[in-house]
């Protein structure tokens, strides 16, 4: 970024944490697995937020869907005759049933499998047996029930409340970083994969922002990237890099790669040995390689449940040399996520001792201070260091902390 980007940047940050008096502080152990909290943050944070459902070469003719479920729903994308992508909440007007099972399909017209109500793929309800007993149903009023949907750089996105800004306005302070990927004309390689933790989500999230533990527990990153490894944080997005070095890695397959990864030309210079990272608020994260991207989300399921689903997408590429970076990445990336789950795990279990409440937070960990802030600002029961009594979500409104 520019120097002038940079301050925006550190100005940003800085009000956030200038209105936060336990700044430089984590948040209480309790909040990683308190069921009350979990309601909470669910509506107040996970609710509102954007989520990435597939990238619209997942759904490239009329009749192609995608699902996500999360927040205790299941969001319907489907490419409309017109070409249109909309998203919808997966569920029939008539009696709440699921119009579609699985994680993506074709179909004609969405049919209700319970009574065979059937929906166009803009969402109106276009037909319904014995029509004749529903006289007082209006047809154009019962169609299926929209979901917010943005596309951006190809990706699509979906949120359950409105509010908050746009992916685009978020990411704009990188948006000429972002912008020479081409993500739009990217396509998947491989299929969503889905990993289950036992750890909660927000243990996922501050791992992937931060720094500290790379030169600990990443060895291979560290042999890649040497000292290099930058963070930064945005009101509403973190980033991390590391530029591969040119000293050979003394393990294989990441000496292979800092050898194979071919040129790409669409790249400025400054990106074509750069690994770069980033979280959105809160959940979703997008890792960006010369030779590929992959999206991660954290989604929660339970006080101490997360599924992690992710999938990896690239412009089209039949060189050797691309195949075998792309392998080679996979192989380093397979090792730096074991690294990762045992250190999550290792957080999680720890913090079930009524020995830690709070731990401080350095100057330089940025991300989690200002991620830490957002969510005091969002739930101020964040600022309590022990668990309050049971039921505390259900007697203070989402009204009560704006």
């Amino acid at each position: 970024m520019s120097n002038k980007e940079d301050d925006g940047v550190v100005a940003a940050v800085a009000r956030t944490i200038e209105n936060d008096p336990q700044d430089g502080w984590s948040l209480p152990a309790w909040v990683y697995s308190d069921p009350d909290y979990f309601a909470a943050e669910m509506a107040r944070v996970i609710r509102p937020s954007w989520q990435v459902v597939c990238h619209v070469s997942d759904v490239p003719v009329a009749g192609d869907w995608h699902t996500l479920a999360y927040a205790d729903e299941s969001i319907l994308v489907v490419r409309g005759n017109d070409m249109a992508v909309r998203a919808f909440t997966n569920v029939c007007r008539h009696r709440g049933s699921r119009l579609v099972d699985g994680a993506s399909g074709c179909a004609k017209k969405l049919v209700c499998p319970y009574h065979a109500w059937t929906y166009d793929l803009d969402g109106r309800l276009t037909g319904v047996p014995a029509k004749r007993d529903y006289p007082m149903l209006d047809m154009a009023a019962s169609g299926l029930t929209p979901v917010d949907l943005e596309i951006w750089h190809g990706f699509v996105f979906v949120r359950l409340e409105r509010g908050g800004p746009s992916v685009a306005s978020m990411m704009a302070p990188y948006e000429t970083l972002v912008a020479p990927y081409r993500f739009e004309d990217m396509r998947a390689i491989g299929r969503v994969t889905q990993r289950p933790r036992a750890v909660n989500w927000k243990n996922v999230a501050d791992n992937y922002s931060d720094g500290l533990h790379i030169p600990v527990a990443h060895p291979g990153l560290t042999r890649l990237f040497g000292k290099g490894y930058g963070i930064e944080a945005e009101a509403h997005v973190d980033r991390m890099w590391g530029a591969l070095i040119d000293e050979p890695s003394a393990s294989r397959s990441e000496r292979m790669y800092q050898e194979i990864l071919p040129r790409v030309d669409h790249l400025p210079e400054a990106s074509q040995r750069l690994w770069l990272y980033f979280k959105l608020w809160p959940n979703v994260a997008f890792d960006i390689y010369p030779d590929q991207i992959d999206f991660m989300q954290f989604i929660p399921v339970s006080p101490t449940k997360t599924l992690i689903r992710e999938i990896s997408y690239a412009l089209p590429d039949a060189r050797r040399e691309m195949k075998a970076a792309r392998y080679l990445n996979w192989r380093i990336n397979r090792q730096v996520n074991l690294e990762d789950t045992a250190l999550i795990q290792r957080v999680q279990d720890g913090m079930a001792s009524p020995s830690f409440t709070v731990g401080p937070l350095g100057e330089s960990e940025v991300c989690l201070r200002a991620f830490c802030c957002k969510m005091r600002q969002l739930i101020p029961e964040s600022r309590m260091e022990r668990q309050p009594a049971a039921g505390w979500s259900h007697r203070c409104s989402v009204s009560d902390v704006k």
